[in-house]
């Protein structure tokens, strides 16, 4: 699970960077699915964190990643 969880934020991560943001895998607990990222640079304390986090990262592992349930931001 974890290469795949890298492989979905590699294609994610220019996104966030031209916007001078940028994501970190922080943990996988594959037995419940969940995947705690951090978001850096500008994506840290953007108002739309929530928004990015839940749509735009959360969608994508969850369709593209089997056993992924839930992401969360530490």
């Amino acid at each position: 699970m974890e290469k795949k969880v890298k492989k979905i934020l590699d294609e994610i991560r220019p996104s966030l960077q031209a916007d001078g943001g940028d994501v970190e895998l922080v943990e996988i607990d594959e037995k419940n699915g969940v995947v705690k990222v951090k978001l850096t640079g500008a994506c840290k304390h953007c108002p739309m964190a929530t928004m990015t986090l839940e749509q735009g990262i959360g969608r994508a592992l969850k369709s593209k990643v089997p056993g992924v349930k839930e992401v969360l931001a530490v």
